[in-house]
């Protein structure tokens, strides 16, 4: 009857599992034996000899012990559980069989050491978990101790110990960097303890990505007259990070630049491109980049970019697809303005975020959406004692704000499973074959929070999954996952679980734009109207960036700032706008350009035309409007544009008909293959 009621049990949680028979228990097939089964052993410290003997594990639902006295059988306890036994002093070995659900068993045997002599030789062991620079690993030795109680931070005076076996570890994940106290107290079947003390050093390691929000800043340095701070960002317009890094170049030397050490080579195998966030003071500035050994400065690779700058956040691509991946490279060393000396003013001010690697292009680059919540909400199935919707942008937290008008909302509440998460049943399996990466964007109140996707086929025979983990905290980022080596199958079941490998809190997550994607050259947006640039409109028409909360509802898939464009009665058919830009269009690695584009009209001609600085050269491609009062993407081909340093983009809505006092909106200028 037990196991029955459990069967019965996890029928309920995994329920979602079971949507075509809700009687099929064939999952059960899948459970495997109970794991990290064990005894914690508390022994009373007055000379007595009781103990009380509580089993755990991973999995089980009872426990067959035996307490290792002879005198006394064996006894079957439930999950949750213990049992009280007075020992004489002497070693005894106490054996914990685990029973999961199905019924297969793991067994375990501990060693109880019962003493009424103070432990000692006590040892304490201390190491920083491999995966997680905040984790910390505790176990100890000690002659004559039955089990240990562990502190890990002594300035914490509320802090509840945590028992500790022999033969056993414990752990716990700080919150900061910084030296903090363990201590260790042995406990034997006597009325005295033996402790001890040892600190632990907390600190980050220095690795892509870097974002500085948690950051060594004693690794980035100055030279030859730049300077090297962690500050707040001064500009969350475009880039929502909490800190940035400041370099302000000074006197004296024209090579004045700033240098990172890393904690250990970077991997350069197959993430070769390096991109990161710039903040420049003025247009058309100049950024090199060099990756160099650790041990000789000989030993290097640099590049060279031209920045849009204007005092705006731009993300930098630097291709080293040319790089030696024989060598070892672990500084990363930037100049800006290579060769001209500095002033130390607001003019030689710049700002550098978010270094990442990214892998390099393979020719074009595709998407397809498979989920961004708009239009009729999909069914979401969470499990493991999760809650997930579909919610509105107004219910939103601020943050990238970059995302469409309705988001997935994914709750875990205190009590939800490690392995809660939520499933979107797809009507099509996903295109593996063309898309070989999945990318999502999500919003997380935790970084190094563990989000999972998983993808499954239709009875989930086939799943392959892969992990990736949050870098920024409350505000919105993209993660990107690689399904390449994921096995051919029709897969028709996206599962994402937030915070994996760990218990409910009551944390709200948010996702959305699921897409697939390839791993060519990623769109540029060249303008997206966040920095109010300058517009030139002509015909009688007028221009002029506005926020979104002026905005008619639509698409909402835009950023907090659009341009208007009202075309008033009297107006040319040839009005338009022109916006002129720093840096010529790159043309030779993106033919297209796409522009999102709000009108009131159905069939309106907007027209796109690229210009060089004296108009000698123009190229302009036509499109048409097919959706009415809501925002889409029209996409201009601009491959058979002759070669020319095209730096004016020209746009003329409703070309051909004279002004009738229309409005229309555009925003997200952007480079596509």
């Amino acid at each position: 009857m037990k196991i029955l009621k459990y069967i019965l049990s996890l029928t309920l949680v995994f329920g979602i599992s079971c949507a075509k028979d809700d009687n099929d228990l064939s999952f059960l097939d899948r459970v495997a034996a109970p794991t990290n089964v064990s005894a914690q052993f508390l022994i009373t410290q007055d000379n007595t000899g009781l103990v009380t003997i509580t089993p755990n594990s991973d999995g089980g639902v009872s426990y067959n012990m035996t307490l290792g006295d002879p005198n006394v059988e064996a006894m079957n306890l439930d999950q949750g559980k213990n049992v009280q036994h007075t020992y004489d002093e002497g070693t005894y070995t106490v054996t914990t069989e685990a029973i999961g659900i199905t019924g297969l068993k793991t067994l375990v045997s501990q060693e109880l050491v019962v003493s009424f002599r103070a432990p000692e030789n006590l040892v304490i062991t201390t190491e920083i978990d491999s995966s997680n620079p905040f984790k910390v690993n505790v176990s100890a030795t000690a002659d004559y101790a039955a089990s240990f109680l562990v502190y890990f931070d002594t300035t914490n005076t509320d802090e509840t110990p945590t028992p500790l076996m022999l033969d056993s570890t414990v752990s716990f994940e700080y919150p900061l960097v910084g030296d903090y106290t363990i201590k260790v107290v042995a406990l034997s079947g006597g009325t005295e303890v033996t402790e001890a003390t040892e600190v632990v050093t907390i600190s980050t390691p220095t690795q892509l990505p870097i974002d500085f929000e948690v950051f060594d800043s004693t690794v980035f340095i100055g030279f030859g007259g730049a300077s090297a701070a962690v500050v707040d960002n001064p500009d969350t317009n475009g880039n929502i990070s909490s800190k940035v890094a400041q370099v302000i170049k000074g006197t004296p030397e024209p090579w004045a630049g700033n240098v990172i050490t890393t904690s250990a080579p970077i991997d350069f195998s197959t993430k070769k491109i390096i991109k990161l966030d710039v903040w420049s003071p003025r247009p058309g500035g100049k950024l090199t980049f060099k990756l160099e050994n650790l041990d000789d400065s000989d030993n290097y690779i640099e590049k060279e970019v031209t920045l849009v700058g204007n005092s705006a956040w731009e993300e930098v691509s630097i291709d080293f697809s040319d790089i030696d991946v024989s060598q070892s490279y672990q500084k990363l060393v930037w100049f800006f303005d290579f060769g001209t000396v500095g002033d130390g003013s607001a003019d030689w001010t710049f700002y550098v975020d978010n270094i990442k690697q990214a892998f390099p292009s393979t020719g074009g680059f595709e998407k397809q959406i498979i989920e961004n919540f708009e239009g009729t909400a999909p069914t979401l199935l969470p499990f493991g004692n999760a809650a997930a919707e579909v919610v509105t942008l107004n219910d939103l937290p601020s943050g990238l704000g970059v995302v469409t008008a309705n988001v997935g909302q994914f709750l875990k509440p205190t009590g939800a499973e490690v392995w809660a998460g939520v499933t979107q049943e797809l009507t099509t399996p996903l295109d593996l074959d063309t898309y070989n990466n999945i990318r999502v964007k999500t919003w997380s109140p935790k970084t190094e929070a563990v989000v999972k996707v998983k993808l499954e086929n239709a009875d989930a025979s086939i799943v392959f999954e892969v992990d990736n983990t949050t870098t920024i905290l409350n505000a919105w980022e993209e993660l990107t996952y690689d399904f390449s080596a994921a096995p051919a199958a029709e897969y028709v079941k996206v599962v994402i679980f937030f915070d994996f490998g760990v218990g409910g809190d009551d944390s709200v997550y948010y996702y959305d734009d699921i897409q697939l994607i390839n791993n060519g050259t990623s769109p540029l947006v060249f303008e997206d109207f966040e920095a109010e640039p300058a517009l030139l409109p002509f015909g009688n028409a007028t221009s002029e960036v506005i926020t979104l909360d002026d905005l008619p509802s639509g698409l909402g898939n835009v950023s907090v700032k659009v341009a208007q464009f009202t075309k008033p009665t009297g107006a040319e058919v040839w009005a338009g706008v022109t916006r002129e830009l720093a840096t010529p269009l790159d043309l030779d690695a993106y033919g297209n350009i796409s522009v999102q584009t709000w009108s009131p009209k159905i069939g309106a001609v907007v027209k796109v035309k690229l210009e060089n600085a004296d108009a000698s050269i123009v190229f302009e491609v036509d499109k048409t409007t097919t959706t009415l009062n809501a925002w889409e993407e029209l996409v201009y081909d601009f491959s058979a544009a002759p070669a020319a340093d095209y730096v004016k983009v020209v746009i003329f809505f409703d070309f051909g008909v004279g002004g009738d006092n229309s409005v229309y909106y555009f925003d997200d200028y952007t480079l596509t293959d």
